[in-house]
């Protein structure tokens, strides 16, 4: 048996949770126009992913009463452009929002509040007078800016300011300067892509120049379209996924904005993860529903498995595999690429993660499939287990470069080491392993760089349903792992954060109670009986390097 099915719920931590009673939640007229509707008895939580919108339906026990998904259009205009039609995902976004409602049976004024999470750093600019955008969502796995990144981080000016602040971090030990000591630029953070669009789009200079001009991450655009154009606003954790706020201060970063020549007026304020953002139009859904926690996602899954205290640990599996773990009310300094970000804020109730991730996780399943290696994704376990090994195949899931600890943009996807003799389940297997392996580097890098001893372990997200991938993964790092019953942890964190913020749920002890496991993965092998395996598919990673002249081919 690979695993252990668990037939009640969790254990409970030791975290104390915070309320913010309805009536400070809903301030002036928003309170009078909610405590006119019909009792409320139903949280919403709504994930808008990169690949999949999806909204949930949850009951006081957060049992799922309703489902609604749509997938997410993709635009790819150019090569390594990858953008989303703003209006497009608006559209989308209501839709399940009325979709779900219908499907568990309820009326919109049976809903307490609304909670969104979003994927993160993908980015808008519009016009401040007319709400109209400059451009299409740019997705944080757009590459446009792949030289612009090349050429700062290769810059003089980059060497000064690592130079300059190792020496005051030397003298001073203020963990700031560590930071910027190692500072490096990715693709993946804004930016420098947002750099790009003012240097490409004229009507966002012109419109900066004039205080014409808003900049949203997905849930900022969410928020002004709910309230038709009323509220402009983020929250913390989202904010600090942009790589251009500081985590020290939390506030946006005068010192990138200076070095970019991007005015700071231009982001949004931010505000606490669990609070009274405003009231949707009563318009859209027929009912002004109080939208009560904006949040990222993969803070949002953090939230929804209930890791709350320090050396808490999740891994999310879904387009990309994230491991974050909670670090408390300190900020973890990185020296290898460790990301430090807010986990949510509530009142004063701040919390801290450190993440690690690898951005080809989900996406290269969805890629094999699309191939015609397998029909469904559920089978890949199968056809995994159905051999002893991968037959020396090795595959390198590199479609958006190698993250940390490798930190190589430029790296490619490949399999190596196909025979005469390969087959379809050879080459899936060779796939899962990787996602494995790639699991155990992201594990160790935080368990050696991170001072804070590990709780537990716990996952979700789709690829969290594949036993095979679950299994190989515990066996190496040599850790059980939790996956809970309900595996879109995104979405049930938002309803949570908003549940809080209105008094739908009491405290975080009751959130811890109401988690209920579904599966315990506990190592089944030793870590050293995968290391041939394992030294192979290294030597796969290491000539899969640097094979890209251009970032962005």
């Amino acid at each position: 048996m690979p695993a252990v099915r668990a037939a009640g719920q969790a254990r409970a931590g030791g975290a104390t949770g915070m309320r913010l009673d309805a009536a400070e939640a809903l301030e002036g007229d928003g309170a009078a126009a909610v405590s006119m509707a019909a009792p409320a008895k139903y949280m919403l939580g709504v994930d808008v992913g990169s690949t999949v919108i999806r909204c949930h339906v949850y009951d006081k026990v957060a049992a799922i009463k309703g489902v609604s998904a749509k997938q997410v259009e993709v635009l790819h205009p150019q090569p390594g452009w990858v953008e989303l039609d703003p209006e497009r995902l608006w559209t989308q976004f209501v839709d399940v929002v009325k979709e779900a409602v219908q499907a568990a049976g309820i009326k919109m004024n049976q809903i307490s509040a609304l909670g969104i999470a979003t994927h993160r750093a993908t980015f808008l600019t519009w016009n401040k007078q007319t709400g109209k955008p400059f451009h299409n969502f740019i997705s944080w796995q757009d590459r446009r800016a792949a030289e612009l990144v090349k050429s700062w981080n290769r810059s003089f000016l980059m060497k000064a300011v690592h130079g300059v602040s190792s020496l005051l971090h030397f003298f001073t030990r203020v963990e700031l300067f560590l930071m910027a000591s190692t500072l490096t630029f990715t693709t993946q953070h804004t930016p420098l892509r947002l750099a790009w669009v003012l240097q490409h789009i004229p009507e966002v200079e012109q419109a900066i120049e004039d205080d014409n001009c808003c900049f949203g991450t997905v849930d900022t655009w969410l928020l002004y379209k709910l309230t038709k154009g009323a509220v402009y606003a983020t929250d913390y954790s989202s904010a600090s996924s942009t790589a251009f706020f500081d985590p020290f201060k939390l506030q946006w970063s005068v010192v990138l904005g200076k070095l970019f020549s991007i005015p700071i007026k231009i982001f949004p304020p931010v505000k606490d993860t669990s609070h009274m953002f405003g009231l949707v139009d009563a318009e859209i859904f027929g009912e002004p529903i109080p939208v009560t926690a904006l949040v990222a996602d993969q803070q949002a899954a953090m939230f929804g498995e209930c890791c709350f205290n320090p050396g808490d640990l999740k891994v999310t599996m879904g387009t990309g595999s994230f491991w974050d773990i909670n670090t408390g009310s300190k900020v973890h300094v990185s020296r290898t690429g460790l990301y430090p970000l807010v986990g949510w804020k509530i009142g004063k109730d701040l919390t801290y993660l450190a993440e690690g991730n690898a951005s080809d996780t989900g996406n290269a399943i969805k890629w094999a499939q699309d191939l015609d290696l397998f029909t469904n994704a559920e089978e890949t376990s199968r056809m995994a287990y159905s051999l002893v090994n991968s037959g020396g195949v090795c595959f390198v899931p590199s479609f958006s470069g190698l993250q940390i600890p490798v930190n190589d943009p430029c790296a490619c996807t490949s399999f190596m080491g196909i025979t005469s003799s390969t087959t379809k389940n050879h080459l899936v297997r060779a796939m899962l392993e990787s996602i494995s392996f790639r699991n155990k580097q992201l594990y160790e890098t935080i368990a050696r760089e991170v001072n804070v001893p590990t709780t537990y372990v716990r996952a979700d997200g789709g690829v969290s349903k594949n036993d095979f991938v679950m299994q190989m993964t515990s066996d190496l790092i040599d850790k059980t792992i939790d996956k809970p019953v309900i595996t879109d942890m995104s979405c049930l964190g938002a309803a949570f954060l908003a549940g809080l913020a209105v008094g739908f749920w009491s405290d975080r002890e009751e959130l811890k109670k109401l988690r209920q496991t579904d599966v315990v993965f506990k190592p089944q092998k030793r870590p050293k009986e995968y290391e041939l395996a394992m030294s192979n598919w290294t030597k796969a990673v290491q000539r899969s390097l640097r094979w890209y002249s251009q970032i962005s081919q």
